[in-house]
């Protein structure tokens, strides 16, 4: 029987990277008038495989809209071969819902084409692979993944020996759950057949070599030759190029062709014997320098940015849309399709990694912002429909109602203050300066908040003050006026998740009383204490932290790291010199900020003298593009100081303390990481990752060589043993490392000067200048199951900001005061999205279990609707069975 070689004509379309977008884009718009042209005039050129995407179209299109009828030929035609996606996402920086609305927003234009998505997971360059995508895979409605990294092939006949090594170059990959795909890894890259030569000696020495290499990972006679790389430009004559294969070798059929006629020949032919590796792929066993992780800390502004944009959009707009929706007809799903479209366009490999040029970062961040406030805009108007419909007949005339919203997917303690309007004035009824002075002159009581039944909630008035504002009503010109506002703050110690509460400000008829200070949580400036931990302010300036269910002792937290990096935005190497800088060796201050008996707040300051930048070395030898494992460069002799200020926070009913520390960074070549030792004797530690908690290794394998191993995170990472644990909670903080086995480090910022890979590219703007303010948590337990995923439930509630929405008293409504927009009954469920079904109907709840070893019944409900199971493309339903497998990925529908 001949093999068969499979030619695919592609081009890996990085749509921003080692230029600003619009260069990339002219490129694009080259291709595309190249492969119209050979559609037309060359019988020959069949295919054209548009890297898994669909936004390429978007992009050639904008430019040459009068081409599109020719466009959407070719896809319904089937040679024009596109989606599943819409962009080629990072696999771990993005959220898990980002991956889900990339594949739907995919689908979707590969609907308005009027083609069909290429039935295969296309992931040809993300930096390692995540766990979970056979499970999403599946639930997507593809059997089949390609990749380039996170697999070693050995060849035919040997022996497989560890976990991600492979004898073919197609294997059976398994999720943790157990789901399993075709895995087929494109052993010799994704340009394996690029620029295949037309002259008979240079044409014979090539496919001799290519063959070789194809057939000695290959599993069955079908041979991939990807006829492309890297914003390459058309092979017009490939079609010549395969004919004269056909005439050299004639033990073998060339033909150009495409993924899904390649995949059917394949899934004929696989062997019995075919390999298995299972969960991530992260090139855990290599030398460790080029698995690109620490794209997970390069450009930490672009981080928070992209985690304030998706919060925004998953945690607040969108279920609040769903809540709006119960007592109006409010659905702007096309201005959240928008906004997500935004949003996406940031989520390539080469964008949101921050390892591109300045100008594409400086274009993300615009991105950034228009889809944030598309969102804001969502959220507003879905809290306008809701307050307008939240009867508050309880409260007297003479209170100010607001509403309190809990979007997390978990109870929480609830510390956060309200911006109350109690007066106004407006500009169409006096000059803006003479409202300013009557509302000054106005008397303003004091106040208490009390909640729908009259009960008084623990509240503190923090300011009074008149600030200008404005009204846009939907049927009038704008209304501008001058209003008087009461700073609130509100403590609840308990508010169920999905759920809001309406309390109000009242004006205090009573004489106030002074609370007893025995209760207080700061005993002293380093002291904070309450019924669950005690945190103490060393000598050195890190924390000691007890857990008092347990006895347990955490000393040396909170202490600061600063390293030299002459590494690249890629790949952290920490400069020759191998000094480290921490804070526990510098002087510090401590003030107390906030001391009551419900929550204290301390401010920790340190001050770090450090080297200003590298020695001029190191750029010496960017610009001769020495390989980063070669370097020699150490840090300069200029010195500065890096003061660092850390508010510390315990609440009363909290297990939990947070911190939120700021800097302004002026120093180059250097990360900053903040350390949390533990006692904790345990191999392995576990940590967020898409749609699963993970569980990895401490340690690294017998072939890595670099001296850290850096991992990516989103809500938390967690040590255990049989009887304590710590959780690290953070907000946009995506790196991490497990130091000797038992601490845990966070990177917290990372400056370097150039973006690294095949050449020279200075990112001056990569060093990151400027003020920074980064937000993370530590939670101890105990060895129960149930108080260890709570901890991991309140990291990922971290990132949640409280809503409030103020509304008017003693009017009717639909809604009551307080209610739950959903219910879960057990904290093994993190819920990921709750929104409005993807055509306009149903509620949708979605979320993953943290247990990858047992299942666990779970009930839900939202909004008195009924329930069905779908999947992640919101298609197939049926009936639910109330029960959660191990890491499963749980997709609900409500009618």
């Amino acid at each position: 029987m001949k093999k068969k070689v499979y030619i695919i004509s592609h081009s890996h379309l990085d749509r921003e990277w080692y230029m600003p977008f619009e260069q990339h884009h002219m490129r694009v718009v080259e291709l595309f008038d190249a492969i119209i042209e050979a559609f037309e005039n060359d019988p020959s050129f069949k295919y054209f495989h548009v890297d898994g995407q669909t936004i390429p179209l978007d992009d050639y299109l904008e430019v040459k809209p009068q081409n599109k009828a020719l466009i959407m030929k070719y896809i319904a035609d089937g040679r024009l071969k596109i989606g599943p996606f819409y962009i080629l996402q990072d696999d771990f920086l993005i959220s898990s819902e980002a991956h889900v609305r990339n594949t739907l927003v995919g689908l979707k234009e590969v609907q308005k084409y009027g083609g069909k998505a290429v039935k295969i997971g296309y992931f040809p360059d993300t930096f390692g692979n995540m766990g979970q995508t056979p499970q999403m895979m599946r639930k997507m409605g593809l059997e089949a993944a390609a990749f380039g990294r996170g697999v070693k092939p050995t060849g035919l006949n040997n022996q497989v020996g560890e976990s991600y090594t492979s004898q073919y170059s197609e294997m059976n990959w398994v999720g943790a759950d157990q789901s399993k795909i075709l895995g087929i890894l494109f052993a010799n890259w994704y340009s394996n057949g690029n620029e295949i030569p037309v002259e008979r000696a240079e044409a014979l020495k090539f496919w001799n070599e290519k063959l070789a290499d194809a057939k000695k990972y290959a599993s069955t006679h079908h041979l991939l030759m990807m006829n492309g790389c890297d914003h390459q430009p058309l092979q017009r004559n490939v079609g010549q190029a395969i004919a004269l294969a056909n005439e050299l070798f004639s033990d073998y059929e060339f033909i150009h062709s495409n993924f899904d006629d390649y995949l059917d020949a394949l899934k004929k032919d696989l062997p019995e014997d075919l390999g298995e590796v299972s969960g991530e792929l992260t090139s855990q066993e290599t030398p460790g320098w080029y698995t690109l992780a620490n794209t997970a800390s390069s450009r930490m502004y672009l981080k928070k940015e992209n985690e304030k944009t998706q919060v925004l959009l998953e945690n607040v707009a969108e279920p609040l849309l769903v809540l709006a929706n119960e007592v109006s007809d409010y659905k702007p799903l096309d201005e959240l399709y928008y906004a997500w479209r935004l949003l996406l366009q940031n989520d390539p490999h080469d964008s949101v990694c921050g390892c591109s040029v300045d100008a594409v970062h400086e274009e993300m961040m615009t991105r950034y912002a228009k889809s944030q406030e598309v969102a804001k805009f969502v959220r507003d108007e879905a809290l306008d429909r809701i307050s307008r419909n939240i009867d508050t007949q309880k409260f007297a005339q003479d209170t100010f109602p607001f509403t309190l919203y809990n979007l997390a997917g978990t109870k929480r303690v609830m510390r956060t203050q309200a911006k109350i309007e109690i007066d106004r004035v407006k500009f169409s009824e006096m000059w803006p300066d003479r409202a300013y002075e009557t509302l000054e002159a106005r008397h303003t009581p004091d106040f208490r908040v009390i909640d729908a039944n009259g009960v008084e909630v623990d509240a503190k008035i923090d300011a009074v003050k008149i600030e200008f504002a404005y009204d846009l009503p939907k049927d009038g010109f704008r209304v501008a006026y001058m209003a008087k506002y009461v700073y609130v703050s509100v403590y609840l110690p308990e508010i169920e998740a999905l759920s809001y509460r309406t309390l109000a400000l009242v004006p205090n008829h009573t004489k106030k009383t002074n609370k007893s200070s025995h209760t207080l949580l700061l005993k002293d400036n380093q002291h904070l204490e309450n019924d669950f931990i005690k945190a103490v302010i060393t000598d050195k300036g890190d924390l000691t932290l007890t857990n008092k269910q347990t006895g347990q002792i955490y000393p040396h937290q909170l202490v600061f790291e600063d390293v030299g990096d002459m590494g690249n935005e890629y790949i952290f190497k920490q400069t020759a010199d191998a000094k480290a800088f921490y804070s526990t060796d510098f002087p510090f201050t401590v003030e107390s900020v906030e001391n009551s008996d419900v929550e204290a707040i301390v401010k920790l300051t340190h001050h770090l003298w450090i080297p200003k930048s590298a020695a001029k070395t190191l750029k010496m030898e960017q610009e001769k593009v020495s390989d980063i494992t070669q370097r020699h460069s150490v840090r300069g002799n200029q010195y500065a100081e890096l003061t660092l200020t850390t508010l510390i926070r315990m609440t009363k009913d909290s297990k939990a303390l947070e911190f939120t520390t700021t800097f302004d960074n002026q120093m180059k070549d250097h990360r900053l990481r903040v350390l949390f030792s533990t006692p904790l004797m345990t191999e392995n530690h576990v940590a967020e990752s898409i749609f699963e908690a993970v569980e990895r290794p401490n340690g690294v394998s017998k072939v890595w060589e670099n001296p850290t191993n850096p991992q990516h995170q989103h809500a938390f990472v967690n040590l255990k043993d049989q009887n304590n644990g710590l959780t690290v909670g953070n907000v946009a903080v995506n790196e991490y490392e497990i130091l000797n086995g038992n601490t845990i480090a966070l990177t917290l910022i990372r400056c370097v000067g150039e973006m690294g890979d095949w050449g020279y590219f200075p990112t001056p703007k990569a060093q990151c200048l400027g003020e920074f303010s980064v937000r993370f948590s530590i939670e101890p337990h105990a060895d129960q199951l149930e108080d260890y995923y709570q901890t991991l439930q309140n990291a990922v509630a971290l990132k949640i900001p409280v809503v409030i929405k103020q509304t008017a008293a003693q009017h009717i409504g639909q809604l009551p005061p307080d209610k739950k927009i959903a219910e879960i009954s057990s904290n093994v469920f993190v819920q990921t999205g709750l929104k409005i079904g993807k055509n306009g109907t149903g509620v949708l709840l979605r979320g993953y279990s943290l247990d990858s070893k047992a299942p666990h019944a779970l009930k839900l409900s939202v909004l008195e609707k009924t329930p069905q199971l779908t999947n992640l493309i919101e298609e197939n339903e049926e009936d639910f069975a109330e029960k959660l497998n191990p890491s499963e990925i749980l997709t609900t529908v409500w009618h």
